[in-house]
This record gives structure tokens, sequence and C-alpha cells, in this order.
């Protein structure tokens, strides 16, 4: 008797010690099918992740994909506390790439066909409220609440989310003043709903946020924006002010499981910080 109780007291110990060295394997990404979250499950799958991408399509948006076919993708509306409760409960780490930049109520929506790296148009009722902060506070709320927080990442729960680099203008000179006198209404929303998840990621004492403040995403594929390309960053490299150097998608998928993998990846991730992530091993 005395035996067996020694035996399940190492076996316990053994399990104990191995979570606590292990790092996150389950990582769930909303917005799995777009443009940045398609690239993220690709790099998550390659590190050999156990990765469930969420969409509102939840199907592989590259079928054949070598990287993306080992994705378990999940039909899923991520503006529903439920359906997130349950993707969070069963992750140990999670991306929030969700996202539009025209809304329904901007009068553009019509654009993000050109505009947007999937080339989705939104449904009627995505406003940015709903899309951006709405189900990201899903997200924060489901973890706030889930129980086993995972033990190799310090007790706090990697969350990665993609901002953008305006959302850093008050951080500016005079930021404020030019946003409030010069930004159209729907991007002074925009900003409003990605300012209100920072804010709230900062104050959980359960999250280690990774904030991604990218300016323009871009890769080769893209042509109706490389023409721009140059200028945006020629205009960051002499410091014209509220312009940040471009990011090619590749390199923001890299610093994002770079996010998920490294315990010192916390807080705002601007461009230079995006490249360095990018290069690590």
């Amino acid at each position: 008797m005395l035996s067996a109780l020694k035996y399940i007291v190492l076996v316990s110990t053994v399990v104990s010690s191995s979570a606590l060295s292990s790092p996150s394997k389950r990582v769930a990404v909303f917005g799995g099918t777009g443009f940045v979250g398609s690239a993220v499950c690709e790099r998550l799958v390659k590190r050999g992740y156990d990765v469930t991408g969420v969409s509102r399509r939840g199907v592989n948006p590259r079928e054949g994909d070598a990287l993306l076919d080992q994705v378990k993708w999940v039909k899923g509306d991520a503006t529903d506390k439920e359906t997130v409760r349950k993707i969070i409960n069963n992750s140990d780490a999670a991306v929030h790439a969700v996202g539009l930049l025209f809304d329904t109520e901007s009068g553009l929506a019509n654009l993000n066909t050109v505009v947007s790296g999937s080339g989705s148009l939104p449904g009627d009722d995505s406003t940015y409220d709903r899309i951006t902060r709405l189900t990201m506070f899903n997200v924060i709320d489901a973890v706030e609440k889930k129980i086993n927080l995972p033990f190799g990442n310090k007790g706090k729960f990697p969350l990665c989310f993609v901002s953008c680099a305006e959302a850093g203008w008050p951080d500016v000179a005079l930021g404020s003043q030019v946003e409030e006198k010069l930004a159209p209404e729907w991007l002074k929303k925009y900003l409003a709903a990605k300012r209100s998840v920072e804010e709230k990621l900062n104050s959980s004492s359960k999250i280690r946020a990774a904030i991604y403040r990218p300016s323009l995403i871009w890769d080769w594929t893209k042509f109706d924006v490389l023409p721009v390309i140059p200028v945006f960053n020629i205009a960051s490299a002499v410091g014209v002010p509220f312009i940040d150097k471009t990011v090619r998608v590749e390199t923001l998928a890299d610093a994002i499981v770079q996010g998920i993998v490294d315990d010192d990846v916390v807080g705002v991730q601007r461009f230079m910080q995006m490249e360095a992530l990018s290069k690590r091993d």
C-alpha cells in the first residue's frame, strides 16, 4: 500500500514538473482565415502547435496547403460569448486578428474588397465596436474566467492583439489635436475600438498581452498597395510625424508567434520591435 502511494506521488510530481516547464501548445487564432490570421496559423503549425482557426467561414482559406490543412478550422461568431468561452477553455494561448478597415457605418465598406487582405465584405452589423471591441472583450472576459491558466507562462495567459500604428498617435506631439481636428469620423471610431481593447488588456492581471501596432500590412501579392509602400517607408525614415514604416505580413506573423513563444514579449510592439521579434529563432 505504501509503495503504491509513493508511486502515485512520484507520478504526480513528474506530471506537475512537466506542466511547469512545457510551453503553451494549444493556440486559438480568431480571424484565422484572414490575411494576417492565416499567416500566423501557418507559422504556429510549423512550430509544432495545436492550432484552432476561428472565423465566420470556418474553412481552410487555402485548401491543399500542407500547413493550413493541419489547422482545426472552426466556424464561429466571436461576438457570441459562449462560443468564445468554449474555445478559450480549450486553449493555452490566443491570437486576435479579427478586424476590418471600413465598417458598415463608414460609408466605405465596399472598399474592403480592395484593401482587405482576405477580400471579404463586412456583414450588415459589422461595426468597429462589434468586430474589434466586442469580439476581443469576449476573449478577454473568457480568459479572466478561465480556471486552468497555463503554468509555463508565469501563470498568465498569452494573448496577442493586432491593433494599429495610429492607436499611438496620442503619444506623438500634437497627436491628439491632429486626430481631433483632421481625422474623419470613421477613423475616430476605428481608433476608439482599438484603444478600448488595449486599455482592457493592460488592466488584466491574468493576461500577458502583446499588442502589435502595424501601419500598412502587405506582401508581394498586394499589387494595389505596392506603389505606396516606398512613400510610407521613406516618410517614416526621415521622421515624418504620424507615419510608421510598413510591415510585411510575414514579419507581423513571425512577431506574433514570438509573442506566444517568449514570456518577455509584453506590451506595445511597433514596427521596429516586430522586425526584431521576427528574426528570433
